[in-house]
C-alpha cells in the first residue's frame, strides 16, 4: 500500500503543476488580446485586396500576368505555418495531418512537393519525413514583421515564375473566435476564377496609368504578401487561444487530481490509524490474558 507520505509528495507536486498551468493560462489570456486585435486590425486590408483582386480578375486584362496562368501540375509548393513552441493542444498536429494528406494525394499522381516552413514545429516534422524544405524561419514571436518574413516568401514565388512550381498553396490555423480554431488549405497562386461570382457578362477591362504591367505586379505581390502575413497573424491569435484553453483544461484536470489524492490520502490515513488501533487493542488484550 502507498504510503501517506508518498501521496502528501504527489500532491504538493500536483499543486506545483496546477500553479504553473494557471499562470500560463493567464499569460495566454493576455498574449491572446493582444495578438486577436492585431489579428484583427489586419483583416480589412486582406479583404479589400482579395476583393480587388477578384474583380480585377474577371475582367479581359491585357496584360496576362503569370499569376494568372493555369498551366499542368507537375510540382506543387506550400506555405506551412506553424507554431514555435508546444503546449496548445492538438493545433499543429490537426494542421499537419490535412498538409501531409495532401502531399501524399499529389504523391499518388508522381508529383512533387517543395516547403516554406514557418515555426520550429512545422520544421522539426516535416524533417522526419525528409519533405523538400526550400526555406524556413522560426522564432516569430507575436508581433512578426513583413521584412523579415518575404524574403523566403520570394523564394517560392520565383520558383513559380520560373515555372519551377506550378501551383503554390497556404496552409495555416484560421481564428474564429477563443473557442474554435481550425486548419486551412487555400490555393494561393495561380488566380483561380472559380469562386468568383462574375459582376457582368460584357468583355471588359480597366484603364491604367502608367502602364498594366507595372500596376498589376504591383498589385498581385502585395497581394500575396497581404495574404502571408494575415495567415501568420491567425496562427498566431490561434496559438494564443489553443494555448489559453489547453492550460486552463490541465488546471482543472490537475485540481480533479488533487481532490483525488486527498480522498486517497484520507483513506489511507484512516487505514493506518485502524491498523494501529487493531494492534493496540490485541496487544492489550494478550497483556489481560497474561
Amino acid at each position: 500500500m502507498t504510503s501517506t507520505k508518498e501521496i502528501r509528495n504527489q500532491i504538493v507536486s500536483v499543486i506545483n503543476t496546477k500553479k504553473i498551468t494557471k499562470a500560463m493560462e493567464m499569460v495566454a489570456v493576455s498574449k491572446m488580446r493582444k495578438t486577436e486585435e492585431r489579428m484583427k486590425s489586419g483583416r480589412p486590408y486582406s479583404d479589400i485586396i482579395r476583393k480587388v483582386i477578384d474583380h480585377v480578375v474577371q475582367g479581359n486584362l491585357e496584360y496576362k500576368h503569370s499569376y494568372l496562368e493555369e498551366r499542368e501540375i507537375k510540382r506543387i509548393g506550400i506555405i506551412v505555418i506553424s507554431t514555435d513552441r508546444g503546449l496548445c493542444g492538438s493545433l499543429n498536429s490537426n494542421l499537419f495531418k490535412q498538409i501531409l494528406f495532401k502531399i501524399q494525394k499529389f504523391a499518388k499522381i508522381n508529383i512533387p512537393c517543395d516547403l516554406i516552413l514557418f515555426g520550429l514545429k512545422s520544421l522539426s516534422v516535416f524533417k522526419l519525413f525528409k519533405s523538400n524544405i526550400l526555406a524556413k524561419v522560426t522564432n516569430l514571436g507575436e508581433n512578426p514583421q513583413l521584412e523579415e518574413l518575404i524574403n523566403s516568401v520570394k523564394i517560392i514565388l520565383e520558383a513559380y515564375k520560373n515555372k519551377q512550381i506550378d501551383k503554390i498553396f497556404i496552409a495555416y490555423n484560421k481564428f474564429h473566435n477563443k473557442m474554435f480554431q481550425h486548419p486551412k488549405i487555400t490555393q494561393l497562386l495561380p488566380f483561380s476564377k472559380e469562386n468568383i461570382k462574375s459582376t457582368s457578362n460584357n468583355i471588359w477591362d480597366y484603364l491604367y496609368e502608367p502602364e498594366s504591367k507595372l500596376i498589376l505586379d504591383i498589385l498581385f505581390n502585395r497581394y500575396i504578401e497581404s495574404q502571408v502575413y494575415q495567415s501568420i497573424l491567425e496562427n498566431i491569435a490561434s496559438e494564443q487561444a489553443a494555448r489559453m484553453i489547453a492550460m486552463k483544461t490541465a488546471t482543472d484536470n490537475s485540481g480533479n487530481r488533487i481532490k483525488e489524492l486527498q480522498l486517497v490520502y484520507n483513506k489511507v490515513r484512516q487505514a493506518n490509524i485502524t491498523q494501529e488501533l487493531t494492534e493496540i487493542v490485541a496487544g492489550a488484550s494478550a497483556v489481560s490474558i497474561d
